[in-house]
């Protein structure tokens, strides 16, 4: 095992260590990312997600751009993107979250990570007001998960960017 085997592992037990505060988290987190160069992609993500995980998001906010600038690897590029998006989001600058998180959204294969992606995007739709484009990206993203009604689903999903707005007939309780 090499070197960098030997930090990822250290910094995934950091991550799974629910004992530590968020505190404690971001100070051994620091550590260990000073046993890396300063410009050093990798620890600057890490860094970024103690802050952000801690709800220091003006803090994490220029170590993601940091770290996405010093060309951070294809592993965990998507995570830094998203991330970003989200830490940008809840510092009110919704239109560039929403610009990356389309990007993030369309360029991402059906893997784990496009859903990822999706959750954040339609979490930033809702925030610029688009309800119903967040709610079909989140449903589209859900359906192929579910045991029955994929089908179903993606086509509602489809249909809620289609079909004018309907109201309920019922109460909403009614029938659930």
């Amino acid at each position: 095992m090499d070197s960098t085997d030997e930090w990822d592992e250290r910094v995934a037990a950091i991550w799974a260590d629910a004992a530590l505060t968020d505190d404690e988290r971001i100070d051994v987190i620091e550590r260990i990312a000073r046993e890396r160069p300063a410009d050093d992609a990798r620890a600057l993500f890490e860094r970024a997600g103690s802050y952000d995980s801690a709800g220091r998001e003006t803090e994490a906010e220029p170590l993601y751009r940091a770290a996405l600038a010093a060309g951070l690897d294809d592993a965990h590029r998507p995570q830094a993107v998203i991330q970003l998006a989200s830490t940008i989001r809840n510092l009110g600058q919704v239109e560039e979250s929403l610009e990356l998180l389309r990007a993030e959204y369309e360029r991402r294969d059906r893997d784990g990570m496009r859903d990822a992606a999706a959750a954040f995007y339609a979490l930033a739709l809702s925030s610029a007001g688009h309800d119903r484009l967040a709610l079909s990206i989140a449903l589209d993203a859900l359906a192929p998960h579910l045991p029955r009604y994929t089908r179903s689903v993606t086509g509602y999903a489809a249909e809620l960017l289609h079909a004018p707005r309907r109201m309920p007939t019922a109460n909403i309780g009614e029938g659930l």
